[in-house]
Parts: structure tokens; C-alpha cells; sequence
């Protein structure tokens, strides 16, 4: 089933295909210049560190709801092994079997397509296969990601705790976001939107967790605008779901991902570093949220710092 024809105006509106070459295969990764991050490295003044990541765990995020897409099992398969002998130094190792995407984690460009298409041109079928993976567009192409983080903190700027569930974030809502942060999204940066949701999952309501807010078909057109280089939230879903458009599920992905070349993150958390912005009113900060560089990764597990 095709998508929805308003799906389509909106995909030529933000389609950044060809806008950095026409073998680009980092996308709006482009717009982190030397310039950006050297800006960004500015937004340090305190020295405080917040990871922003969940704790991988065997009884994590995933639910079942996702086939294959398996919380992580580590397992210890070499204790205290004296390599060299008795007497000799111990060694001991892990092994993990995961969802490279159960926790918090980039969706890279072919984690999502429709009609065969692929960020920049690339064709799905062709760049992406079981046995390889992303032979196009790898998440492994992404080198570092490094750059000046914003947190648009949109339930606080509702006056609530979390936003309820199926509603869908809008432009609106972003620059009240900004007002609330006196701050400017500008070109190259991260975008972090809090919803409340991720609190669901830590209070034990992991289905609930699944059932909640995203962002609106209208905000693609809204990062475009603004050249921002990625966008992650605090959800499982990233965008609202039922979706807004009919029959237009995951057109958020779609939009980010094929038609923008840009990466989005889920299961983000944001609570310690929002406390800590409205405590003293910053909002922005350095941002190291650098992929791991599996190599035909069609996503990546990420351990995001915010520096302050």
C-alpha cells in the first residue's frame, strides 16, 4: 500500500538526496563542520557528565511486542583463566547476544525504506542483505558524532511530568521548548526531545513504555529547516503512534532516515539532564553520541554523554 499522498509533499519538501554529493553516505552528518564542533566544545562550563543511556540488561526495554529484537544476554565465559599456567595472571571474559536496537540506540538510514528507496538514492533491495547487512550505507560510515547537544524539553514546557499517550509533538511545541530553554536549535545540532515516557519503562510499566507520545509528521520539515544534524527522544516509537497520517506508519522514519539522510535516536534518557537544566537554566551542552562502528550496522547501541 502506498503512502499517503500528503506523505509525498512532505518528502520533497525536506529530501536532501544529492545535496552533499551524489555517493554522500553520511547524510546530515555533513553539517557537523570543525566550525560546529568547536562551537559546541564552548558549551562546557561546568565539567558535569550525564549519560543518557539505559542500562543493558536481560530484563531491558523489549517486551516480545518486536521479533528478534532480544534484550541483551551477557554471559561470563572465561572466569578468573590462568592463561599462562598456574600461579600465572587471570583472565575473564564476556560474551553478548543482543537487539543491536533493544536499548538506547541510533536508527541508521536503512533501518527504515518504502518503494525500494534509500537515503541518497539507494536502492533497499540491493544495499541491504541478511548475510551482509548495510553493504550501502553502513552505520560503521559514521566516524564520530560530536557536537553541540539541545534538549527541547517539551513536557516541562507543558507543565507536565509526561505527556500523555498518542499525543504528537509538534513545531509548536519545539519552540515553546526553546522559549522554555532560551535557547536556538541551530545548524549541526542534536536535538533531544523529552517527553516523560522513559519514566513508564523505569517504574516497571514496560508495555505501558511501548503505548505513549512521538513526534508529528510535522516536525521533519521543522529539523530540516533548521539543518539539524539528528534528532533523539525518550520513546521506544520515536514518532506518535496510531499515526497522524492514514495508512502513513512510520512516515517519521521514512522522512528522517530515506528522504534526510538523518539519523534518529530512541529509548534515550533524558531525566538527570533535564533536572539539571531547569535547575540552572542551560540547555544546551556537548554532545558525544558516537556510533559504534559495526560494520554493516543497520543501527548501533549508543552510550550518549552530555558535558555542561
Amino acid at each position: 500500500m502506498p503512502m499517503p499522498a500528503e506523505f509525498y509533499e512532505l518528502a520533497k519538501r525536506v529530501n536532501n538526496w544529492g545535496r552533499w554529493g551524489k555517493d554522500d553516505q553520511i547524510g546530515t552528518m555533513n553539517l557537523i563542520t570543525e566550525d560546529v564542533v568547536k562551537a559546541a566544545a564552548a558549551c562546557v562550563r561546568t565539567g558535569k557528565r550525564f549519560s543518557l543511556a539505559v542500562e543493558l540488561r536481560e530484563d531491558g526495554i523489549q517486551n516480545g511486542m518486536i521479533p528478534g529484537r532480544d534484550n541483551p544476554k551477557r554471559t561470563t565465559f572465561l572466569v578468573n583463566h590462568e592463561v599462562f599456567g598456574p600461579g600465572t595472571v587471570a583472565t575473564s571474559d564476556d560474551s553478548v547476544v543482543m537487539g543491536i536496537q533493544a536499548g538506547t540506540h541510533w536508527d541508521g538510514f536503512t533501518h527504515a525504506t518504502y518503494e525500494d528507496r534509500l537515503y541518497n538514492g539507494f536502492s533497499a533491495k540491493e544495499s541491504v542483505t541478511a548475510e551482509a547487512g548495510a553493504v550501502n550505507l553502513g552505520i560503521e560510515k559514521i566516524k564520530t558524532l560530536v557536537t553541540r547537544g539541545v534538549l527541547l524539553d517539551v513536557a516541562r514546557a507543558k507543565g507536565v511530568d509526561i505527556l500523555e499517550p498518542e499525543y504528537a509533538v509538534t513545531p509548536a511545541d519545539l519552540e515553546a521548548a526553546e522559549e522554555l530553554g532560551n535557547v536556538k536549535v541551530r545548524s549541526g545540532d542534536v536535538v533531544l526531545v523529552r517527553t516523560g515516557q522513559i519514566t513508564k519503562y523505569l517504574g516497571g510499566d514496560k508495555d505501558g513504555y511501548f503505548y505513549g507520545p512521538g513526534l508529528s509528521v510535522r516536525c521533519p520539515e521543522w529539523f530540516h529547516a533548521r539543518d539539524v544534524a539528528a534528532v533523539a527522544n525518550d520513546t521506544v516509537v520515536f514518532e506518535v503512534f496510531p499515526p497522524e497520517l492514514e495508512d502513513g506508519f512510520m512516515a517519521v522514519h521514512a522522512l528522517h532516515l530515506v528522504e534526510m539522510g538523518m539519523l534518529q535516536g530512541q529509548n534515550w534518557f533524558l531525566e538527570e539532564l533535564a533536572a539539571d537544566c531547569a535547575a540552572d537554566g542551560v540547555y544546551e551542552f556537548l554532545l558525544d553520541a558516537s556510533p559504534q562502528p559495526f560494520v554493516g550496522g543497520v543501527g548501533t547501541p549508543v552510550n550518549p554523554v552530555a558535558i555542561k
